[in-house]
Formats: C-alpha cells, structure tokens, sequence
C-alpha cells in the first residue's frame, strides 16, 4: 500500500497528522546489526485517543511509517465497527422489547393468571 491510499483511509477514519505524534526508535530483534544500529522502527501515538503503534516489519523507516499508519487505521475501523453493531444490537433489543404480545402469549397470561389466582384464594383463611 502506499502513503496516498492510507491518507485516505485515515481521512475516513478521521485520524488527522496534526493529532499524531511520530518517533523513531532503535530496533531490536533478529535483523542483524543494521536492524540494531539504524532507528528504523516507528512509534506512532493518537494524541486523542492515546493510542499507541510500533512497527518494525522492515528494514526501511517509509515502508514502517506507512505500515503503522495502517494499524493505526485497523484500530479505529474495528472499533468503529463494534460500535455500530453495538448500535444494532441495541436497536434491535428496543424493538424487541416493544413488540405487542402474540395471540398465544396473551392466552397463556390468561391461564397464569387464572393458575395465579386459584393460588392466592387457596391462602385465604377459612370460615367455620
């Protein structure tokens, strides 16, 4: 992918580069000396959010940049997701909840409430 395509995924997830912070960090691992000794891995921070990023999946520091801007963009696609299923769900609870009882379940109230009844008459102390 490359930085114009996650440009504008990051404008429909509404990350701005105003609201980043960038650094970048001396990698660590398997790589060799030159993953060691180069500051290659990126950090990305969302101010607002406060969410972090590292990435360090090559040896080249544009390839990183743009690769932690897309997980960056993954983070907030998939929240943005759960949050809209949330809605749904939600939604569809409500609908449920308001829905008028069927025919069938109005008779068996009727008999509960019969069954409900005969009970408490039962209670009731009795005359002599």
């Amino acid at each position: 992918m490359n930085m114009d395509s996650v440009t504008q995924r990051m404008e429909r997830s509404k990350i701005f580069e105003e609201d980043l912070e960038e650094r970048f960090v001396l990698g660590s691992g398997s790589g060799g000396q030159k993953i060691n000794k180069t500051a290659s891995c990126v950090y990305l921070k969302h101010l607002p959010s406060g969410h972090e990023v590292t990435c360090q999946e090559t040896r080249s520091r544009e390839k990183n940049r743009v690769i932690a801007r897309e997980r960056l963009c993954e983070h907030f696609e998939k929240k943005a997701e759960v949050e809209k299923l949330a809605v749904a769900r939600d939604r569809a609870r409500s609908r449920y909840q308001k829905r008028k009882p069927s025919r069938a379940q109005k008779a068996r109230l009727r008999v509960l409430k019969g069954v409900r009844s005969d009970r408490k008459q039962s209670r009731k102390r009795v005359s002599e």
